[in-house]
C-alpha cells in the first residue's frame, strides 16, 4: 500500500508537470492556464449535474424498495471524477472526464463485479476446504452463503431475504409510564 501511495503522490505530479510544460510549449503559457481553469469549471458543472441525477435516482430506488447498486456506483464515480477534475493537470482531467462517461463506468462496474465474485467464491472455498474442514456440512453451508446464491449489486430488484418471508408477527404495544 505504501508503494502505491508513494507512486501516486510522486509520479502523478511529475507526469502532470511534464504534460503541462509540453502543452504550454505548443499552445502557450496563458492558453494552458486557461485550459486548466476551463476544464475545472466544465468538470464542476458536469459533476454537479450528474451527481444530482445519481442522488435523485438513489432516492427513487430506495423509495420503491429496490437496491440502488448501480446508482451508488455512479455517484462514487462522479465523486472521484470531481476530485480528478479539480486537480490541475491534463492527465487527471482526462481520467475525470472518462469517469463521467456512462460507457466507461459500465465497463469498470462489470470488471469490479467479476473480480468481487471471484474473490467471494475463492474465500468461500478456502473457508470450506481450509481451516473449517472438521465442521459439519450444514455449518459450512451456513458460513458460505455466496456459493448457492448469486447476488448482483446492480440488479434493480431487492433480493428476497428470510426476514421478508410470509410469516407475520402481530402484537400490540402499550406505553406504561
Amino acid at each position: 500500500m505504501f508503494k502505491v501511495l508513494f507512486l501516486l503522490f510522486i509520479v502523478v505530479p511529475i507526469v502532470e508537470i511534464a504534460l503541462l510544460i509540453q502543452v504550454s510549449d505548443v499552445i502557450g503559457g496563458f492558453a494552458t492556464i486557461a485550459l486548466v481553469i476551463a476544464t475545472a469549471i466544465l468538470g464542476a458543472k458536469l459533476v454537479k449535474q450528474q451527481g444530482l441525477g445519481a442522488y435523485s435516482n438513489v432516492q427513487q430506488q430506495m423509495a420503491s424498495g429496490k437496491l440502488p447498486g448501480q446508482d451508488l456506483f455512479t455517484g462514487l464515480c462522479v465523486i472521484i471524477a470531481g476530485v480528478f477534475l479539480m486537480t490541475p493537470g491534463i492527465m487527471t482531467d482526462a481520467i475525470g472526464f472518462m469517469l463521467l462517461t456512462p460507457v466507461i463506468r459500465e465497463k469498470i462496474a462489470k470488471t469490479l463485479i467479476e473480480q468481487a465474485s471471484v474473490k467471494m467464491q475463492s474465500s468461500a472455498q478456502s473457508s470450506m476446504f481450509g481451516q473449517d474442514f472438521g465442521q459439519s456440512q450444514a455449518h459450512q453451508n451456513a458460513q458460505s452463503p455466496f456459493e448457492e446464491q448469486k447476488f448482483d449489486p446492480f440488479e434493480r430488484k431487492a433480493p428476497k431475504s428470510e426476514s421478508q418471508s410470509s410469516t407475520t408477527i402481530e402484537g400490540e404495544y402499550q406505553r406504561k409510564d
